[in-house]
C-alpha cells in the first residue's frame, strides 16, 4: 500500500464525519417543518440516510476488496458499521426535536382551550387529560435526555481509546514510548532519538530538517503530486514547501518520513492505534527506526513519539508516567 493514500482508519473516520454533518442536516431540516411539509421532508431524509449508508458501505466494501480483508463474515461487519450510526449525540438531537413538536403542540391545545372558556365564559378551570398525558410524555421525553446524557459522559474517550490501543501494540513488540516535546518539531525530534539510539548517529532536530528539505527539492517530481494545497485548490510549489520544512516548525508527516527514510537507508516502522504498523522504505539497508503516531493525544492535534526497547522495570515505569 502506498504511504500516502486513503487508510482504512482515516475512511471510517471520513464515514463519522458524513455521519454527523447528515444529522446535524437532517436536524435542521426536521427543526424547519411546518406540519403540512413534515412527511415530506421525513421522507427527503430517509432517502439522505439510505443514499449515505449505500456509498459508504460501497466505499467499504471496495476498500476490503482492494486490499484483501473480505471474507464470509463481511456482511457481519457491513451490519455491525451500520449499528455505529445511532451514537448518543443523534439520539439528543431526535429528542430535541420530538420535544419542541410536542410543546407546539401543547400550545396549540392551551390556546384552542383559552379561546373556548372565553367564548363559555366557564369561570372555572375543567380537567385537561390530554394536557395531562402530554406533560407525563415530555417528563418522560426529559428523563430519556438525561439518561443519554449521562451515557455520553460514561463513554470511553477517543484518547482514552488510543491510549489503550497503542499500549498493547507497544507491549506486544517490547517497546515503549519515549516522550517527546509537542512543539511542531516532535517528528523531526523522534526521528533524531531513534538515529541516536539505534544507529549511533547525532543530528539534531535543525539538521534534519535541513536534509529533509534538500532531499525534497532534489527530488520533485517524487514529492509534487502529494503537495496540493486544500485551502487554494492548487499544488503548492516544491522550493517553498521545502523552504517551510527547513525554517519553521511546520508540523512533519508522511513527506518528511519518506524523506528521511531515504536519506539514512533505514525502514521506518510507525505504530498507531486500530491498524497494523506501517513501514516506510522497507527496502533501506540500515537499522529499521521506530515511532507511533498519535491522532488523539494532545488537545492541539497530531502528536509522534519515539519508541526505545523495553526491559522489565523501564517497560513499566514509562507507563506509569
Amino acid at each position: 500500500m502506498s504511504e500516502f493514500e486513503e487508510t482504512k482508519e482515516a475512511l471510517l473516520a471520513r464515514h463519522k464525519k458524513e455521519q454527523r454533518d447528515l444529522v446535524a442536516r437532517t436536524t435542521g431540516m426536521r427543526k424547519q417543518a411546518s406540519k403540512k411539509t413534515r412527511k415530506r421532508v421525513r421522507k427527503q431524509i430517509e432517502e439522505l440516510e439510505k443514499e449515505l449508508k449505500r456509498r459508504q458501505a460501497e466505499e467499504l466494501e471496495k476498500f476490503e476488496v482492494e486490499h484483501g480483508e473480505v471474507d464470509q463474515n463481511s456482511e457481519g461487519v457491513q451490519e455491525a458499521t451500520k449499528g455505529e450510526t445511532v451514537t448518543p449525540e443523534m439520539l439528543l438531537a431526535q429528542l430535541e426535536i420530538e420535544e419542541k413538536e410536542k410543546r407546539e403542540e401543547i400550545a396549540k391545545e392551551e390556546a384552542a382551550k383559552k379561546q373556548k372558556q372565553d367564548q363559555q365564559k366557564v369561570p372555572h378551570k375543567h380537567r385537561n387529560r390530554q394536557r395531562e398525558r402530554l406533560e407525563r410524555r415530555k417528563a418522560e421525553m426529559k428523563k430519556q435526555e438525561e439518561q443519554a446524557r449521562k451515557e455520553a459522559a460514561n463513554m470511553p474517550s477517543a484518547k482514552e481509546v488510543e491510549e489503550q490501543a497503542i499500549k498493547k501494540l507497544c507491549e506486544e513488540q517490547n517497546l515503549v514510548p519515549h516522550e517527546i516535546t509537542p512543539d511542531g518539531h516532535c517528528l523531526f525530534a523522534s526521528i533524531a532519538d531513534q538515529l541516536k539510539t539505534r544507529q549511533k548517529v547525532d543530528m539534531s532536530v535543525k539538521e534534519l530538517r535541513a536534509k529533509a528539505a534538500d532531499y525534497i527539492k532534489a527530488n520533485e517530481e517524487v514529492f509534487q503530486p502529494f503537495l496540493f494545497d486544500q485551502n487554494t485548490n492548487s499544488m503548492q510549489n516544491v522550493e517553498e514547501y521545502a523552504n517551510k520544512v527547513e525554517n519553521t516548525a511546520l508540523w512533519g508527516g508522511d513527506i518528511e518520513i519518506l524523506a528521511l527514510s531515504k536519506i539514512f537507508d533505514s525502514p521506518v516502522r510507525i505504530l498507531m492505534a486500530g491498524r497494523k504498523p506501517m513501514v516506510v522504505n522497507e527496502e533501506g539497508q540500515q537499522p529499521e527506526l521506530k515511532i507511533v503516531y498519535y491522532q488523539h493525544k494532545l488537545g492541539l492535534g497530531e502528536h509522534y513519539n519515539s519508541l526505545r526497547d523495553a526491559d522489565g522495570e523501564e517497560k513499566k515505569d514509562e507507563w506509569n508516567e
